[in-house]
């Protein structure tokens, strides 16, 4: 599985993005993929998940299916996505 944060840097939520990625990292052991939508594959990523929402977390399976995505803020509970990177 596959667990991105989508989010455009220097924007009101970058921090809050920011922050829970340090604390995600520090309470699993495992670090999140990040992706800009304003990059070409960003915008590509975000074509194909119908992402229009900024930060939005999706899990994907290695295929690439969606299993589960959260939009806009709040961010969900690291024990939320921590469920979908083990």
């Amino acid at each position: 599985m596959n667990v991105t944060i989508v989010y455009k840097l220097a924007t009101d939520h970058t921090r809050a993005v920011e922050d829970f990625l340090r604390d995600f990292t520090r309470q699993t052991g495992s670090e999140l993929a990040t992706l800009d939508p304003e990059t070409t594959d960003g915008a590509s990523f975000c074509k194909v998940y119908d992402i229009v929402e900024y930060p939005t977390i999706v899990a994907i399976t290695d295929d690439g299916q969606l299993l589960n995505s959260w939009r806009g803020l709040p961010l969900p509970t690291i024990s939320e996505v921590s469920y979908y990177t083990q």
